[in-house]
This record gives C-alpha cells, sequence and structure tokens, in this order.
C-alpha cells in the first residue's frame, strides 16, 4: 500500500532560520496556582543502540542514556510546581503516578510513537491534561490527535504560553490546543536539565548538549529543517555546570555529546574545549568523553589535538557508505574531502575509536554492495557500526523526493518504508548479512584487537586521580570485570573467542579495555544473533510490527 501524507510535509525554508533571530530576554511567568506536574519518558523499542545485552553486565544499569529533552522541560517549569519525572526505560508509569498529577507532560522520537499514545490513553482514564512536546510532534503533529495539548518546536515562547495555560485552566480542553514556538529560547538561557530526579548510576552513558543544528543538508537527515542549520550553542560554563551537576547525581564512566554535530561550528568547539581541558584536570579526568561529528573533523589537526586533551575517546561519524558515488547521491559531500579510510587512520592516531553509521537500500546500491561494506569493515577496523535499512523520515529531503516518485510505502509487516530499487527482500538479507558477519565473535575482536594496539594506546596517560579510583570506581569495575568473566568466558556460546582476547588482557593489566569490549562486544554479538534469528529490527525506524 502506497499512501501520500502531504500534510505532513510542510517544509521549514532554510532561510527562515530562527538561529538567527534576535530574541529580548522576557521576564518569566510567575503562577498563581499549585500543580503537580508528572513528566514521562516512553520505553523505547529494543534496537541496536539501546545496548539492552550489556545491561546484565552491568549491576544497576538498565537504559541508555537520560532523556535530556524532557529533563530540561522538567527544569524549565516554575519552580513553585511540583514535578516528578519517570522514565519507562526504567520502570512504567503506575495508576498512582497518573493519580497524583494535575498534568502529565511526555516527550518523544517517532519510533516511540506507539508508547507515546499509551501513555495518553492511560492519563485520560485518570482524567488527566496531557501535553506532548518533542521531535516527533514537532515534525508531525498529526500523529497525535488525541493528545489535549501539543508543544511544536524547542524551549520558547510556545513553553512559557503553555505554562501560562496550564496555570490557569485545570480541566481538559473541550478540543486539542497548539502551542508552536515562535521565539526559541536561546541556549545560552537553557536551565541546566533536572539530574536531581534522576539516578544516573541506572544509565550506560550520561550526555550533554552543547549545540543545536548541523550545516550540512544530508538527504535523509531531519535535524536542520527540525533544528536549523546555523548551530547554535551553550557557554563552556554551562556545559561545565551540567558536568557538575550530572557528577552528583551518578557515578559517571562517560558522557556522550548529543550534538547533532559536534564540529559544526568549529570556532565554538575550539572555544569550549580548553575549558573541558581544565575541568578534567581539575578534577582528576573522572569521565571520558564521546561525540558525533562529520568525517571530515580528521581535517582539522588542532580541533583534534584539544579534543585527545580532553579525554574524547569515541568519536560517531556518519559515513553511511563507502561508495562516493553513493554518498554524492545523499548530498554527504562533506565525506569525500579526504579518503574515507585515511580519515579513520588520523582519528585512531588521536586515540579516539571510531563508530560508524552505515545505511543499506539506497537507491545506488548493487548485488554486490553488501560485499563492499564488509571489505570496507574489515579495512577500516572499525569495532562497531550502526548498520541500518534506509528509511524515510518525515521533513527530509528523501521523505519529499520519494513521495513525489510515489516509493513511500506504509505496511506493518516490512522493516522500512522506502520502496527500494532493489527487490525489498534482497534489501533485507543484504542488510542481515552484513550485521551477521560484521559481529562474528572472531570477525569484531579482530577489530577490537587492531584498536586496542593502534587507538587506545594513543590516548592521554590520565592520573590516578582519587575520582579515578574511588571505593564506588573499584567497585563498579569489579562488578563489571567479574559478570564479564562470568557469563562471557564461562556461559556465552563464543567463549573460546573470548578468551582469547581476554587472557592477553588480563596478563597485562589492561583491564579498562578488556571491560569495554567485553561490555560492547557482548552487546554487538547477541544482538547479531538475534538478527540472525530474525528477532530484531533491521532499523532504528522499522515500522514493523513485532510482538
Amino acid at each position: 500500500m502506497t499512501v501520500q501524507l502531504n500534510s505532513f510535509e510542510k517544509q521549514i525554508p532554510v532561510a527562515a532560520n530562527l538561529a538567527t533571530t534576535p530574541i529580548t530576554k522576557k521576564a518569566r511567568y510567575v503562577p498563581i496556582h499549585h500543580r503537580r506536574i508528572l513528566c514521562i519518558f516512553p520505553k523505547y523499542s529494543r534496537s541496536f543502540g539501546t545496548f539492552h545485552h550489556a545491561y546484565p553486565l552491568m549491576g544497576n544499569v538498565r537504559a541508555f542514556m537520560p532523556p535530556q529533552g524532557i529533563l530540561i522541560v522538567a527544569a524549565y517549569l516554575p519552580q513553585e510546581w511540583e514535578v516528578r519525572f519517570i522514565d519507562e526505560n526504567l520502570h512504567p508509569a503506575k495508576k498512582a503516578d497518573y493519580q497524583w498529577a494535575d498534568v502529565v507532560i511526555v516527550s518523544g522520537m517517532h519510533i516511540q510513537k506507539p508508547q507515546i499514545n499509551q501513555i495518553n490513553q492511560l492519563a485520560h482514564r485518570e482524567g488527566k491534561i496531557t501535553v506532548l512536546g518533542g521531535p516527533s510532534v514537532s515534525g508531525c503533529p498529526e500523529y497525535y490527535p488525541d493528545f489535549d495539548i501539543l508543544h511544536l518546536g524547542e524551549l520558547g515562547d510556545a513553553s512559557d504560553r503553555l505554562i501560562e495555560y496550564l496555570d490557569q485552566n485545570h480541566e481538559r480542553p473541550p478540543q486539542q490546543i497548539r502551542f508552536e514556538t515562535q521565539e526559541r529560547l536561546p541556549l545560552t538561557e537553557f536551565p541546566t536539565p533536572a539530574y536531581h530526579l534522576v539516578n544516573l548510576n541506572h544509565y550506560f552513558l550520561a550526555n550533554v548538549q552543547f549545540s543545536s543544528g548541523c550545516p550540512y543538508r544530508c538527504e535523509f537527515c531531519d535535524i536542520p529543517e527540525l533544528y536549523g542549520r546555523n548551530p547554535r550553542m551553550k557557554t563552556p560554563e554551562q556545559v561545565l555546570a551540567e558536568l557538575d551537576a550530572m557528577r552528583k547525581s551518578g557515578n559517571l564512566g562517560a558522557v556522550y555529546f548529543v550534538d547533532d554535530n559536534f564540529v559544526g561550528d568549529r570556532r565554538a568547539a575550539m572555544q569550549l574545549l580548553p575549558h573541558l581541558i581544565d575541568w578534567q584536570k581539575r578534577n582528576g579526568y573522572p569521565i571520558q568523553f564521546a561525540c558525533e561529528a562529520t568525517l571530515n573533523l580528521a581535517q582539522s589537526p588542532k580541533l583534534l589535538a584539544m579534543m585527545r586533551e580532553a579525554y574524547f575517546c569515541t568519536v560517531f561519524c556518519g559515513i553511511e557508505t563507502p561508495e562516493p558515488e553513493a554518498l554524492h547521491s545523499i548530498s554527504k559531500d562533506q565525506n569525500l574531502s579526504m579518503p574515507i579510510l585515511e580519515a579513520i587512520k588520523v582519528l585512531n592516531s588521536y586515540g579516539m575509536e571510531v563508530v560508524s553509521g552505515i545505511i543499506i537500500g539506497l537507491d545506488t546500491d548493487t548485488p554486490e554492495t553488501a560485499d563492499r561494506i564488509l571489505e570496507f569493515i574489515r579495512l577500516s577496523q572499525i569495532p562497531m557500526l550502526t548498520i541500518n535499512l534506509l528509511h524515510a523520515l518525515p521533513r527530509t529531503p528523501l521523505w519529499r523526493r520519494l513521495e513525489a516518485e510515489g516509493r513511500l510505502v506504509f505496511d506493518e509487516s516490512r522493516e522500512s518504508n522506502v520502496e527500494f530499487l532493489l527487490p525489498y527482500q534482497q534489501v533485507v538479507e543484504m542488510w542481515r548479512r552484513c550485521i551477521t558477519q560484521a559481529y562474528q565473535p572472531e570477525f569484531l575482536y579482530q577489530r577490537f584487537a587492531y584498536n586496542m594496539e593502534h587507538t587506545y594506546p594513543n590516548r592521554i596517560a590520565v592520573p590516578n586521580s582519587p575520582a579515578r579510583t574511588s571505593w564506588a570506581n573499584i567497585r563498579k569495575g569489579l562488578t563489571y570485570l567479574t559478570n564479564i568473566l562470568l557469563r562471557v568466558g564461562v556461559f556465552a556460546n563464543y567463549r573460546q573467542v573470548f578468551w582469547q582476547m581476554a587472557k592477553p588482557a588480563l596478563k597485562s593489566g589492561n583491564i579498562e579495555n578488556l571491560i569495554h569490549v567485553g561490555l560492547v562486544g557482548h552487546h554487538l554479538i547477541k544482538f547479531a544473533q538475534d538478527c540472525a534469528e530474525n528477532e530484531e529490527s533491521a532499523s532504528f525506524y522499522s515500522q514493523k510490527i513485532r510482538s
């Protein structure tokens, strides 16, 4: 079934980028009524990126990253109001939670749509006002006809109007109300996320946002139209304050910069990095940093040297495909400014393990594409790659092109909404072959071994500071190591391959890298084994319904 959904697609002119709109700081609305606000983040469907197979090895960890967006909203609400937060990736909201609240606020992405609508239904059973904001509803408000109030766009004037409405109206509105942001709150005025409402020890990674927006226009990406092409920044002082707040809420191991592109504004990144370096030195290098960046980061040696000094150890690059003509076809020419394999080696030389995005199902794919991707994986020595089927998101050039060509398909038995040029089943089998072979234990551990020898040693030697050798860190490390040695080394079906890696690491005292490879590798191997049994989705955005 092919359908046209023109109402979803109202293109935002790039020239109307709100990032350049001057905003006069206004006095915040002061509420006159007491309100109880329940903020809920819906559960993710299992996917490659949830890292769920690693959690049993990590003690208290039960979710990937805290949902920063709704935690910022919770912090922005009037201090006079009572605010509770529930991440349903940790535990579901209970009936008593809904009964306590006056208003239920939800946020989420397209992939969480069923869970978002279910929360709305449960809240309405208790007669509560429901509010939905975030990226999914901002892109496609038509997905959510039953919510009482929609908040469209980022934090800004719509948020203030929403707060005033909730203060003055205590009953559900007779029909849906929409508040749409016209003037975005500058990132320099964003509050620190409400980390006091969460325990970060329950998360695989912590996260921080420095910038929003990306100057590039990759065909499949909705970031430029949702958040603009001129990156907007927080101040370095804000970032450091957030790091301090996170450390009070949990024993962090790593912090991921969730910026759309950490080097979207290189001058701003250069201004931030000295502050991060100083913060790390003052605090004894308590954490590793990771980020998302375009591959042409490899052409900025001064920036890379500072990132190394700040202890950036991982960088996610959307390589998408090793085929130059395919990159050009999806407007990803920034990956062509230097040879891809050379760029990866440059990043490795600064101690950064590269994580790559790979897309299967591009119009340029041929029956040989899977072979070329697997050869690229072998040559690049990248251990972890997010191998996804192409999926068209609303508010993207890809969506508009496929809609015009009649190639958008909505069928809950399919993994993707794209009518590929190759036969659908052939593309799915190409994906399955790539992901299962990429994460064969022997092949994966070979790539990790390369990085243990050629990448990790290029990182700075961090001190054995009290922050790093605290009892909390020692206990956490012992928990991880014990579970890895037992659950993987004794019970896993790839245990022989594991011990070929683990014995030399134990002998040399290379425990930190052993734990990293053990945790990440276990998820990748188990996920690929599930993919072989058709038990996992072929895309982060898969529309296929699974029990």
